[in-house]
């Protein structure tokens, strides 16, 4: 494929990214995918449902895409859905219209189908009809009337293959533009946000779908084995941002990094029990625990001074990637103890993780989902049982206590990250797949 004769707007034309909110401290995957994309030539429209979070990393002020709201609604579950529609229609009256307008055949089927699927996904009886679609078909709707005013746009994507793609199909079938989408993680597992069949349908729908690990891969064709359409491209990331110091100097204490949101998949409860037990045993450590609120705030804090932790284990607030690479220069090792939740809640490969590795720390993970995939244990870290705080105590304490195989560990995980997580070869893959969908071509993404 001669990729300079058709990367121009003229010839190429655009994507219309639909993401549920953005931009997102916690979601840095995706405004570097975004920035990347538009760096190698690709033209890009976004829109999101939802606004982001005020504090956000430096490369979002890069994106040179436009960036449109959809109005706010007021919650479905708090009204009954004669009220809900009272009170939020007037704002997307106008939409349904010019769809209407322009459309007509395309805006009643897709609101038949919209109808449907409130019945058939219902949750027992009548009254516990599934009414998230008629949200989603209005909000399709409400990005139908703008991308049918944007000829360009010639292909639509969506982001977390629950609410966001539902809507990202709706819009598909109002418009007649092909769509794809990118699976993560909880939304892949959870069942609830797609019941029954709907993801193996959105599957067979999308013109591809891609995922950013092979457990993913693997989870996703089951539900369509003659899918032909699932690629794994990783994340990856910008391996000479995330380098390691040329001349690195130690901290006063031996020092754990952990960054996440405070929720359960995270683990932190496990590293702070491990905490504890390395200081039962004097292992002389300091432990930073970095990330936004989340359920499990109250519970680590209460955890940390109960044990009698407020020496050792600091917790910090949420970090841009420029104030954590900081952090991870000050690192001596960096802990993500991730699990999967009852509910089947995971992290797919957490970006913290690989831009830890990035910098050149040693890691001590799980080996659930696709972490195995970029951590081999003993080779670019050590992996041990998911919720047990007992043999992540013993790696930390291993790791601080040998510094030639910490540096083994780290310069394996460098070399690991470089090859297989670069995002300049990541984010190419994925524009293979958007070329291929835009000028109607099969491309195998190796």
């Amino acid at each position: 494929m001669d990729r300079n004769k058709f990367l121009s707007p003229e010839t190429l034309g655009e994507i219309a990214y639909v993401i549920k909110g953005f931009p997102r401290l916690s979601e840095t995957f995706i405004a570097n995918e975004i920035y990347l994309l538009e760096s190698m030539g690709m033209k890009l429209r976004l829109y999101s449902v939802k606004h982001g979070d005020a504090m956000v990393h430096d490369v979002v002020g890069r994106i040179r895409a436009p960036l449109a709201y959809l109005p706010e609604m007021t919650s479905l579950s708090e009204d009954s859905l004669f009220g809900w529609l009272t009170k939020n229609l007037p704002a997307y009256a106008a939409a349904q219209r010019q769809v209407f307008a322009r459309r007509p055949l395309a805006y009643v089927k897709t609101l038949a189908k919209a109808l449907a699927m409130t019945w058939k996904y219902r949750d027992g009886a009548v009254t516990g009809l599934r009414t998230m679609f008629i949200k989603e078909f209005l909000q399709a709707a409400h990005i139908a009337a703008q991308v049918l005013d944007a000829p360009a746009v010639r292909h639509l994507h969506g982001h977390f293959c629950h609410g966001a793609t539902t809507v990202t199909w709706f819009a598909s079938k109002l418009t007649g533009l092909p769509f794809s989408f990118t699976a993560h993680a909880k939304d892949i597992y959870q069942e609830d946000l797609n019941p029954g069949d709907l993801l193996s349908r959105k599957m067979r729908a999308a013109r591809f779908v891609v995922t950013c690990t092979g457990a993913n891969y693997q989870h996703l064709v089951k539900h369509h084995p003659q899918c032909k359409v699932v690629h794994t491209v990783y994340h990856g990331l910008d391996t000479d941002y995330f380098a390691p110091q040329t001349d690195p100097t130690s901290p006063d204490l031996p020092t754990i990094l952990s960054v996440g949101r405070f929720v359960e998949k995270k683990g932190f409860a496990y590293l702070v029990e491990a905490c504890a037990k390395l200081k039962a045993i004097g292992v002389g450590f300091r432990c930073v625990i970095v990330g936004e609120k989340g359920d499990q705030s109250a519970r680590i804090a209460a955890m940390v001074a109960e044990l009698g932790l407020s020496d050792c284990v600091l917790l910090r607030g949420p970090m841009t990637q420029e104030e954590l690479r900081k952090m991870y220069r000050q690192a001596t090792l960096f802990a993500l103890p991730c699990l999967i939740t009852e509910d089947g809640d995971r992290d797919g490969i957490p970006n913290v993780l690989a831009e830890a590795m990035a910098m050149g720390l040693p890691a001590v993970s799980t080996p659930i989902s696709g972490i195995p995939e970029l951590v081999r244990d003993g080779i670019e870290g050590l992996l041990v049982p998911q919720k047990d705080s007992v043999a992540l105590a013993d790696a930390m304490a291993k790791l601080l206590k040998e510094p030639a195989l910490r540096a083994n560990l780290a310069r394996a995980a460098r070399e690991q990250i470089c090859h297989c997580f670069d995002s300049r070869k990541t984010t190419q893959q994925l524009m293979e797949l958007f070329l291929a969908a835009m000028l109607g071509r099969a491309v195998v993404v190796g």
